[in-house]
């Protein structure tokens, strides 16, 4: 074959290219090309399924990422409604025994029970605190006072779990235990 007929592809002559000095390339059997390309296959599929592998964990990372965003998406207007359920609270601990029976009360009150329905349509729910062993994942304590140790004697604000998250720890009073007749704990 001739230049004007050589496939542009065709390899040159490795001596003509290296100024003739270098030695050719010794040539492959059969079975080790074969070897070759079984172990060049094997990496892509072993590339190729790590690469899937890789894929699915994405998606369903992102699904799971899809659906946090989608149960905590109103978070902020779920806090911002907590301080009016605690107005309302107070206002109704302070009525006098005297008004509780004004129907403008009543419609107070069915406004605050459609508040806390509301809110336990979203997912949030009251922290229990009474009696309860003190949990500063729930509980904030604001006050130690002689009782019962580690038990959470009172509740000074209320505190709320969004499905499995603390939105609001309970702000709570703690017993730290009974002091002697010396003074002395």
């Amino acid at each position: 074959m001739t230049d004007d007929t050589k496939p542009a592809d065709a390899p040159e002559d490795e001596a003509a290219t290296n100024g003739g000095t270098a030695a050719p390339a010794p040539e492959l059997t059969l079975e080790e090309r074969l070897a070759k390309a079984e172990a060049d296959a094997q990496k892509y599929l072993d590339n190729w399924r790590r690469a899937e592998a890789d894929f699915q964990n994405y998606k369903r990372r992102t699904e799971q990422e899809r659906d946090e965003n989608r149960r905590f998406a109103g978070v902020a207007t779920l806090m911002n409604l907590l301080p009016i359920v605690d107005d309302f609270e107070r206002a109704f601990g302070s009525i006098d025994a005297s008004l509780s029976t004004l129907t403008w009360l009543d419609g107070l009150r069915l406004i605050y029970r459609k508040l806390v329905m509301l809110l336990d349509n979203a997912g949030v729910k009251p922290i229990e605190t009474q009696g309860q062993p003190f949990d500063p994942r729930y509980h904030e304590a604001v006050a130690h006072i002689e009782g019962e140790e580690g038990k959470v004697l009172s509740e000074v604000q209320r505190g709320y779990t969004l499905h499995d998250r603390v939105l609001r720890p309970a702000m709570v009073v703690v017993g730290s235990g009974k002091k002697e007749e010396g003074g002395s704990k």
